[in-house]
This record gives C-alpha cells, structure tokens and sequence, in this order.
C-alpha cells in the first residue's frame, strides 16, 4: 500500500475523531454526523482503489463490489429517509446488527481465503479473530431480537424461563471452551463455525429477558459491541482505519451504556439479568386518589395565564408525530411573552437522545433543552407543567421503595403550581405500573391524541392570549 494510502486513511480516521467530538453537542452534531460521513467514504474509496491496484479483485469481483457499494449506499440512504422518528431505534438496532454481522463475516473471510490459517498463526491474529466472531455474531442476533421488541414483532416484556437460563450458561461455557481450543492452534474452521453458532443463539437468549424500558441501554451496549467487533475485524486485516473506527465507536457506546444505566440508577448487570417491570420485581401499590379530567379549554386558559411554562415530552409525543404542533403551541405561548422550555429525561423514549432528536427535528432552540439536572429546581417556580406522552419518568412513586421505578431519577414535575398531562388513556408505561401523578390533586388530565389534543390547545391559547 502506498504512503498516498496511509495518508487518506489517517485523514479518515482524523474525521471519525473530528466527527465523534462535534456529535457531543446538539448545536454541531450534524456538522459532526457529515464530518464522520466523510471519513467513511474517503475510506471506502481509498480500500476500493488499493484492491483493485495491487491486483486482489478485479473482473467479476470488481463488479461484485461495485454493485455492493452502490445497493448498500441506495438502501441506506432510502431507509433514512423514509424511516419514521418512531421507528428510529428499531433502525440503529438494525445498524448495530448490519455492523456486527459484517465484522463477523470478515473474520470468516479472511480464515476461508487463507486455508489452515487459524492452526498456522499465532495468539496475535486467532484472538481478534475469535473476538471478532464471537461478539460479532452475538451482537448480529442480539440486535435483531432488540429490534423485534422495539417494533412490536416480539414481545416487549422480559421473556424468561429456567431453560432459557440453562441454555445461556450451557452455551456461553461451551463458547468460551471453544474460544480456547483455537487460541491453542486445533480445531480450525469447523470449530469457529460452531463458536459463531453459539454466539448466535446467545445473542438470542441474553436479549429476550431484557424489558422494553431497558432497551435505550440495551441500544447503546449492542453499538458499543458492534464498534467492538470492528475493531477486533481490523487486527484480522491488519487495518488501522479500522481499528480506529470501531474503537471509537465501542467506546463511544460503552461511556454512553453506562451514563444511561446511571440516568436509571440501575447497574448494568441487573439490566443484563432482565426482569425490569415484571413479577420478577417487587409487587408495586397501585396509586390511589382520584384523576381529574380536564378540558381543552381549561387547559388553554391555564396555560395562557402562565409566567413559566415547561414542557415534558415522551414517547407518546413521538408515537403521535405531535412534534410540530407542541412547537406552534409552545410558539403561541413565547408570544404571549411567557417563558417555555423542554424538560429532557435522558431515558425518555426508545432510545438515547429520542426527544432531543424528535425536538430538533422541529427547529426547536437548542437553549431550550433542559436536561434532568438542569431543569429539576425549575419546577418549583413553574406555574405549568405540560406533559406530553411522558409516564414512567414522571412517577412519583421511584421517591419510594417497592416498585419496578424505585430509585431511578425522574422529573420532578410534582412540584410545580399545576400539571396537565395529554394522554389517550391511563394506560401504564414501560415500567407496567400506576403513574401517581395522575391522582395527584395539581394534576389534571387531557384526555386526547397528541396531535389532536395540541392542535386544540393552541386554538385555545390563542383565543385566550393576553
């Protein structure tokens, strides 16, 4: 490989970094997204130039991967496109999966066109590459059962069993003794089949006791294996672009793991366990009290004649399309000379940073996102909280012991002079239990479609406005 070569890809590598650090803001993270793009087509470029130079593809092969590049590219950019904000976790899952998939499947392609490699090469090239297959095939079935919840095709609560368990230690032994006979030199490629086999099916088996409220941490540990396995794929191919990209990407993914698990007070290993929500956990008390329905005009009326308004938006906001339609209102509002921002739980929606990407998407100031830490002492000089298709991280009831929420932090809503919460109905969140703040005696309901409920709301306000 050229000097040129090394050159372009280190200026990759430069942009993954580059791109990394402006995706750590709201303001630059686009800039940021097209920075990493850029990195990643330049590397693909130059991977495609050095092939078909030093004579490793070319004829059919060439055609092959050309057509590759250019239906991988097509499918990519039609499904971002044309994926709803709704959907958008069940898609990063699919990413994950695409990713740790192709990792997998490069390990097995370098072994296959060097025959007998695994028993002829040393600790340094069979590790990554038993890494490699291991994690990437895990990471491939894990992600694809997490996208299976995500979008309703399997069962959202934990499914656990006793066999289920049995069959996770059966198999995670006999990966980890299969693991070990190709770091001595024996076994070869039929036993790396089997070792992708049982990676396979443990990706299946570790994912399906996972709940639905654990799936934002869910989300970003597959990420961080799938950057992982990356890694693990550019030490079988001796590429340092590669090692770097996936590096980036496993780290990227496992600080986000954990701030999320933190964000819920719950430890990755309990997460892990799964349970989260059912009769795994402790019984929960129903919330008692009586809920008050509220009218839109009411609503509009409250809200009219408030000084600070703070909106809390969920997943609901989302499943609805209602961003547009929250941002006229809140819009209405802010010309009526009240104050208006947006209190952001780190886990509300399916993934991390749902609501911040939802928002965004609706041209709403980045200023105006609040953060947990940021936002909880405002409540108490809130006039008006507006709750939009947010339940488990508005429970009063994580302040106490006993149920599935105890413990993880939550907005503090409750302390406010009053909130209004638009929901269709009382149904309970991920969490499966009663929201105490709907019998709270400052909370009064709006029983509406998101979209339908804003929509009315901002007539109301208007008609109503100073």
């Amino acid at each position: 490989m050229s000097t040129a070569s090394h050159l372009l890809y280190l200026v990759s590598a430069v942009a993954f970094v580059v791109g990394l650090h402006l995706m750590g803001s709201p303001a630059t993270a686009r800039r940021g997204n097209l920075v990493s793009t850029g990195g990643m087509v330049l590397a693909v470029v130059v991977t495609a130039v050095v092939l078909v130079d030093d004579g490793s593809i070319g004829g059919t092969a060439l055609l092959v991967l050309v057509a590759g590049l250019a239906v991988g590219s097509a499918a990519g950019l039609v499904t971002a496109r044309r994926v709803r904000m709704t959907a958008m976790p069940q898609l990063v899952s699919l990413f994950n999966a695409v990713g740790g998939g192709g990792a997998a499947l490069v390990a097995f392609a370098e072994v296959l066109r060097a025959e007998g490699v695994l028993d002829r090469a040393g600790v340094s090239l069979v590790l990554p590459t038993v890494l490699d297959v291991l994690i990437g095939a895990l990471t491939f079935s894990g992600s694809l059962v997490a996208a299976g919840k995500l979008a309703g095709r399997l069962p959202g609560n934990p499914v656990t069993s006793a066999a289920g368990r049995v069959a996770t230690l059966a198999l995670g032994g006999a990966a980890v003794v299969a693991g070990l006979v190709l770091l001595t030199g024996r076994g070869g490629t039929p036993l790396l089949v089997l070792l992708a086999a049982a990676a396979l099916a443990l990706g299946v088996l570790l994912t399906l006791p996972i709940g639905g409220a654990d799936m934002p941490v869910v989300i970003s540990l597959l990420n961080a294996c799938t950057g992982t396995a990356v890694a693990m794929a550019g030490f079988v191919l001796d590429s340092v672009v590669l090692v770097i990209a996936g590096a980036l990407v496993g780290a990227a993914g496992a600080i986000l793991t954990l701030l999320m698990a933190e964000a819920m007070n719950r430890s990755l290993t309990s997460i892990l366990i799964g349970g989260y929500g059912t009769a795994d956990t402790a019984e929960a008390v129903a919330a008692t009290g009586n809920v008050r329905a509220t009218s839109v005009d009411d609503a509009g009326l409250q809200l009219a004649y408030a000084s600070k308004v703070v909106v809390v938006p969920g997943y609901g906001l989302a499943a609805a399309q209602a961003q547009h339609e929250l941002v006229a209102l809140c819009s209405a509002l802010e010309a009526s000379g009240i104050e208006v921002s947006y209190g952001i739980h780190p886990v509300a929606g399916r993934m991390p940073g749902h609501m911040n990407v939802l928002l965004a998407e609706a041209d709403v100031p980045y200023p105006q996102l609040r953060d947990l830490e940021e936002v909880n002492p405002e409540f108490a000089r809130t006039d008006v909280v507006l709750v939009v298709g947010a339940n488990d991280v508005t429970n009063p009831a994580a302040r106490r012991p006993g149920n599935p929420v105890s413990g993880m932090p939550i907005l503090d809503v409750d302390r406010a002079r009053s909130v209004i919460v638009i929901k269709r109905s009382m149904g309970t969140g991920y969490a499966g239990i009663d929201n105490e703040l709907y019998t709270d005696p400052r909370t009064t309901m709006l029983f509406a479609d998101a979209k339908a409920g804003l929509r009315e709301l901002l007539t109301a306000v208007q008609t109503y406005a100073r």
